[in-house]
């Protein structure tokens, strides 16, 4: 038989498993979510078609069931992967993506049905609540690894101002309060925390190249913290302003590492997409209360930036999924 005769050599077809499902991905739920959310701000800000926040909306809804039952498959066909992941010192702080997903989801909701909205808050709330203490209180055992002091740290305190976020508009009698004491909460989290992040990241070597996506978490107390604190105080004041500059001056200085030298497609790439839809979600907040056109041109230019990270990040999940690479071991 000459070599032209020969069969072609064919790759075997990565073998995909549930088991391999990482907790991480719940992040595309957070970004879909804020897309949805940004998309409704730009109604007002520049007149766009609801529908297509309520569209990505049903996207983020049906993301979170297909994720939350293959999650829950994993649970239970495989529990000590998951007790594994959850016990982490980097990976379980992405267990906290699931408590933002669910909060978020409340708001994309509660638009179309507010009982249901605050039923999902209430959830997430508990959820946020009982995350923060288990995660946050990992560290009293002490001897933590500088290595493992990462951005995903601050996933918990974003997690518990997020509840703020997404419960401003609560009717509830106690709502003002939760929202006080998660604001509370989060901001000192998330300052201790990310004062812990930027020593490290200042004395100790650099991130592992896998990790380099998750350097835009950076700027999320900020943005959020911007949404959280205008929705209990109920106004964008000098101190709003301030962090929604700060958190906007860490996205130009982090993008420019991260994006440089993009690292291969992972799951962890989504770490980029929730900080990124607070950033525009909070610039086109400001931008309706400051009036100024520079603003819009802004929010406009982050709230298109993020649509297209959203649809690479969606096409590149999609793909890996339909070619056994997303779930393989």
């Amino acid at each position: 038989m000459t070599p032209a005769t020969h069969p072609a050599t064919t790759l075997p077809m990565p073998r995909s498993s549930v088991k391999h499902l990482p907790v991480n991905l719940f992040a595309a739920v957070m970004g879909l979510s804020g897309l949805s959310m940004a998309w409704r701000g730009a109604v007002t800000a520049f007149g766009a078609n609801p529908a297509i926040g309520d569209a990505i909306g049903v996207v983020a809804v049906l993301a979170f069931v297909a994720l939350a039952a293959g999650y829950l498959a994993k649970w239970k066909r495989y529990p000590e992967a998951v007790r594994a992941e959850f016990s982490h010192p980097v990976a379980g702080n992405f267990f906290g993506t699931v408590a933002i997903a669910i909060l978020l989801l409340s708001s994309v909701v509660g638009v179309h049905h507010a009982g249901l909205g605050q039923a999902i808050w209430t959830v997430g709330t508990v959820i946020t609540v009982a995350l923060s203490f288990l995660i946050a209180g990992r560290l009293f055992r002490g001897r933590t690894e500088p290595a493992n002091v990462v951005p995903a740290w601050l996933i918990p305190g974003v997690a518990t101002l997020d509840i703020a976020v997404a419960g401003g508009t609560m009717p509830m009698a106690w709502a003002h309060e939760v929202n006080l004491f998660a604001a509370a909460v989060g901001t000192v989290i998330a300052l201790v925390f990310f004062t812990m992040i930027f020593s490290r990241l200042v004395h100790q070597d650099p991130l592992p190249s896998g990790m380099v996506p998750s350097l835009i978490i950076l700027m999320a107390p900020f943005e959020v913290g911007f949404l959280a604190y205008v929705n209990v105080t109920g106004q964008v004041d000098l101190f709003a302003g301030m962090l929604f500059y700060f958190g906007l001056f860490l996205f130009m200085l982090l993008s420019w590492r991260v994006f440089r030298r993009p690292v291969p497609f992972a799951p962890s790439w989504w770490a980029i997409s929730f900080p990124m839809a607070a950033l525009a979600n909070a610039a086109l907040k400001y931008a309706d209360h400051v009036q100024a056109g520079v603003l819009y041109w802004l929010a406009g230019l982050m709230l298109l930036v993020l649509t297209v990270a959203i649809a690479v990040l969606s096409v590149r999940t999609l793909h890996g999924l339909f070619t056994h690479r997303l779930l393989a071991g």
